[in-house]
């Protein structure tokens, strides 16, 4: 009777024993992206009675909350309804699962009428870096020459490259491929000048996984898609942008998961923790040194000068 109560009483555990695993913060790869973007995903509560997450990826880049999660049968499936294949488009349900292999997460994204997109995701590394002061600075670095594209590569394979260099400024009318740096870099600050015209925007790929996000808003309300936010995750502090046509200088620190933002003499974002990628990502080894990004595919954008200075101790 009672080996016949146990085995009743273990049939009948609920299906999300051991579904805590999928907790945790995930970089995900996509082999099939058609920008050569990393997306990145938290799920919590799996394993108890509140599960949910949010989600970096396809076919926008803003993080967003997933309200459709679940986990059945060893399988975490979510979705959410979007036009796919633009604006004009009717609405369509996009859907990831996946399943743990191994500690890591293997899954497929479908959306109907495209071919299903294979993935996977390695858990986020913790890195302990922090902007302590104990930080100097090492020797700096031009990334751009004021004459060619030297150092710097199109990101998205086939798509033509769209930028020029003219009078010492690099510029792109927009649509054009974004660019990565040949070279790679850790914990550094970042001196950039740039300017664009109204209703245009861009951002800046540090490591080329977080975009310091660059936007025609002067005077506009702040958003965590405002010039200087860290794209749809940390709000500036004020909106020190200048009209538009205007050069503007942004003056950028990262060390380990702590950015900070200053803006025209302005500081808006002063040490802010980073909770992983955004829709810059192309490069989802958080624990590596990565690139220094510039987003093309938007507006009007022109950058006159790009010094990194490698922070060392």
């Amino acid at each position: 009777m009672r080996l016949l109560t146990t085995a009743l009483w273990v049939a009948g555990l609920p299906a999300w024993c051991g579904d805590e695993q999928f907790n945790g913060r995930w970089n995900i790869t996509v082999p099939g992206e058609q920008r050569a973007r990393a997306w990145w995903l938290e799920v919590n509560g799996a394993g108890a009675s509140a599960l949910g997450g949010k989600f970096v990826g396809a076919p926008g880049g803003q993080m967003d909350v997933i309200e459709d999660l679940a986990i059945r049968n060893g399988e975490l499936r979510f979705s959410f309804l979007r036009r796919w294949r633009g604006r004009e488009e009717p609405l369509s349900r996009g859907v990831w699962t996946a399943r743990l292999v191994k500690g890591e997460l293997h899954g497929l994204f479908t959306v109907e009428g495209r071919p299903p997109v294979k993935w996977f995701g390695k858990r986020a590394p913790l890195i302990t870096d922090k902007d302590d002061g104990s930080w100097r600075e090492g020797q700096p670095v031009a990334l751009f020459n004021g004459k060619d594209l030297t150092g710097w590569a199109p990101i998205v394979p086939g798509k033509p490259l769209g930028w020029e260099v003219k009078d010492g400024v690099l510029t792109t009318a927009g649509g054009a491929n974004n660019l990565t740096s040949t070279q790679k870099f850790w914990n550094f600050a970042l001196r950039i000048e740039y300017r664009v015209q109204k209703g245009s925007n861009s951002g800046i790929g540090l490591r080329g996984r977080y975009e310091v996000q660059i936007m025609e808003d002067y005077g506009r309300s702040l958003s965590t898609h405002s010039n200087g936010s860290l794209y749809s995750r940390i709000i500036p502090s004020a909106n020190a942008s200048k009209p538009p046509g205007e050069w503007q200088t942004y003056d950028l620190r990262l060390v380990g998961r702590q950015v900070t933002v200053v803006l025209n003499g302005v500081k808006i974002i002063d040490q802010g923790e980073i909770e992983g990628l955004t829709a810059v990502a192309t490069d989802p080894n958080e624990d590596q040194p990565g690139p220094i990004t510039l987003q093309g595919d938007h507006g009007l954008v022109e950058f006159r000068q790009i010094v990194l200075t490698p922070l060392v101790k």
